[in-house]
């Protein structure tokens, strides 16, 4: 899996994109950027929502569950030095006419085997491999 990023024209602003989907990074304006994109920080908190309804929603009739609707939300508190997330919890809202304990049973599956939870949970080395100098004008 691969994805793109490229700065817009004389800004800090970015487009990143993988296949044929792209979304729009930036800071806010209080952090110096236009405030016209997510943040890191929020990409990677959605990256958490998107993985666990994903996986649920591809476990779902392996347990006989038929979804209605999924509504999810991610919170971390931000701090250290450098900074980074810490306490990342998410809250699950299921419209489904199976039974709780069904349910709860394909929820604590979804969370032990959703790819992007496992890769935090585990700890994932990120390594700058490869930079190029381009001269500006």
């Amino acid at each position: 899996m691969q994805v793109h990023l490229k700065t817009i024209h004389d800004t800090s602003a970015a487009t990143i994109w993988a296949g044929p989907r792209a979304v729009t990074i930036d800071r806010t304006p209080r952090a110096g950027g236009l405030g016209i994109g997510f943040s890191g920080e929020e990409l990677l908190l959605m990256s958490i929502g998107a993985s666990y309804c994903n996986v649920l929603y591809k476990e779902a009739p392996g347990f006989g569950v038929e979804i209605s609707e999924v509504e999810i939300i991610v919170n971390a508190d931000w701090g250290g030095e450098p900074l980074q997330a810490k306490n990342v919890r998410f809250d699950v809202k299921i419209k489904t006419a199976s039974p709780r304990e069904t349910v709860e049973e394909l929820l604590k599956h979804t969370d032990k085997v959703a790819a992007v939870h496992n890769s935090l949970r585990q700890g994932i080395p990120v390594k700058l491999n490869d930079w190029e100098l381009l001269k500006s004008r």
